[in-house]
């Protein structure tokens, strides 16, 4: 039986705060295992890489895989991000957390927003449901959607971003001509991601203001 694993990008001895990376991934037949080969887990690396840099020795940056490919409803990436938190607090203790993930993994990061621990949560391209709802009082969140996305429609990540933006401020930033699996404009959703959790967490000014609804 499969089950969800971490893998740590990098881990000074006493981190200020810890980035959980969260991947995406379509579902396939059978709960088929999360592999590191697979495409939707290496696009992560370079954002996790990009984090590791950003945070200058100060922040500790681990990828998620999910006990299994997709999202089912008996066994979410929701539940894998609970168990990642509990692993932080086990090897750093009561650190803030920020999630960044993608696709499926940014609807994930947008939903385990309110679990304890969580200060900062980014969602590239994230693949959601206009419906979905979180309560994000208190979490600094962004929203980067490329705009040639035809796998995450941009129109429904705008419409749960506004809705998250009853409760806390939520930045939406648009990536022109950007498509799904960010490799063209790659070095702007991995810039974004990076200045925003780590000031979120770290508490330094972040560049620019809120963008968008």
């Amino acid at each position: 039986m499969s089950a969800a694993r971490l893998i740590t990008t990098y881990a000074p001895e006493r981190p200020e705060a810890a980035v959980l990376v969260l991947h995406g991934g379509a579902s396939r037949p059978g709960r088929s295992a999360v592999s590191p080969a697979q495409l939707s887990v290496r696009r992560m690396v370079p954002i996790a890489r990009r984090i590791a840099r950003s945070g200058r020795g100060r922040v500790a940056v681990l990828r998620l895989l999910n006990t299994h490919r997709g999202w089912d409803i008996t066994h979410t990436p929701i539940d894998d991000v609970v168990w990642a938190l509990a692993q932080v607090r086990e090897r750093y203790g009561a650190v803030p957390v920020g999630l960044v993930g993608h696709s499926l993994g940014g609807r994930a990061a947008l939903l385990a927003g309110p679990l304890p621990g969580v200060r900062s949560v980014v969602a590239l391209n994230p693949w959601v449901y206009p419906t979905d709802r979180a309560d994000l009082a208190g979490r600094s969140v962004l929203v980067v959607q490329g705009t040639a996305d035809r796998v995450a429609d941009p129109e429904r990540a705008r419409v749960v971003a506004s809705a998250i933006a009853e409760t806390t401020d939520v930045t939406f930033v648009p990536v022109e001509g950007g498509k799904h699996a960010m490799l063209r404009h790659g070095s702007t959703f991995e810039r974004a991601a990076a200045d925003f959790v780590l000031s979120s967490l770290l508490g330094a000014r972040r560049p620019g203001g809120r963008v968008g609804g």
